[in-house]
């Protein structure tokens, strides 16, 4: 009975105050239009970074005299080497093949194989390749006499991390300044809606009513503000999904390649956004008109 109470309150308010109510409604619209698109591309960009991470690895090549026992040991000594997470082998026969099969012409007048076995060494951890390039170069301590050669791309790894870790704080970054704002612009708007009504609020507080009376109506009001202003996102970003992104994303692989979050979930997030931010700045922004 008193949350029927304090509903009618907040629609009657509502009703009273139209233009505010209009400005916080029109605020919490933009700001969540804005979180819908940032939140995917945020996604994608780190699933592009974590892509490119994924593929740093070491390659170990094989002296062409190597043996399958040769082989077979220098594999247990790789997996012994600290942050290997592990090692792919690529036969010399298998090389040949795949090579021949992307440039035929090169490889058709060789009478021998001249390439080596080699093993692709992955690490645990992006970050821990270097280490792995360390510790399997010459000085290292873990050369084995039948390892020809190491991959060195010390330097071109060194800017994948560099670059790959930059993208990631900057998107952490921007997401954190994002969501502030948001709150920020949100509880604002607010604030001047309520200002319109703080005569109101000082007759009641004047008369007796309780901090929370007073609260709650605008509470639930910026709840129902907060919710319909994300809905009415959703719908704006809904269409433009239907319209625009998926007929794009049959014929244009880069846009179809981006594993990001499902439109569902980002409606939940963005309805549970809206309305908890528009009623907790509702409960703030009243605070100073509550001291009489």
């Amino acid at each position: 009975m008193r949350f029927g109470f304090f509903l009618r309150e907040s629609i009657r308010s509502m009703r009273r105050s139209a233009a505010p109510s209009f400005a916080a409604l029109a605020t919490v619209l933009v700001t969540m239009l804005v979180l819908g698109v940032f939140i995917p591309i945020v996604q994608a960009t780190n699933g592009a970074a974590n892509s490119v991470r994924g593929r740093v690895m070491v390659d170990v090549y094989m002296r062409t005299s190597a043996t399958a026992a040769d082989d077979a040991r220098v594999r247990g000594e790789l997996l012994r080497v600290p942050h290997v997470g592990s090692v792919q082998f690529v036969s010399k026969t298998t090389a040949l093949t795949q090579q021949s099969a992307q440039d035929p012409q090169a490889f058709q007048l060789l009478s021998s194989n001249p390439l080596p076995d080699t093993f692709h060494v992955l690490p645990d951890k992006p970050g821990n390749v270097l280490a792995i390039q360390r510790a399997l170069t010459p000085g290292g301590g873990m050369l084995d006499p039948m390892i020809q050669t190491v991959s060195d791309r010390q330097q071109d790894t060194k800017k994948i991390l560099e670059v790959t870790n930059l993208v990631t704080i900057t998107a952490a970054v921007l997401t954190v300044l994002l969501v502030l704002a948001s709150i920020l612009l949100i509880a604002n708007t607010i604030r001047l809606s309520l200002y319109s009504r703080r005569r109101e609020v000082e007759v009641m507080k004047l008369v007796g009513a309780t901090d929370w009376f007073i609260r709650w109506p605008f509470v639930i009001e910026g709840m129902i503000v907060g919710s319909v202003g994300a809905l009415m996102a959703i719908a704006v970003l809904g269409a433009t999904k239907i319209a625009l992104l998926d007929p794009l994303a049959s014929n244009w692989t880069l846009i179809a390649a981006p594993r990001t979050i499902a439109f569902s979930v980002l409606v939940v997030v963005l309805l549970a956004a809206g309305a908890l931010v528009s009623a907790v700045g509702s409960g703030l922004s009243l605070r100073r008109f509550l001291r009489v």
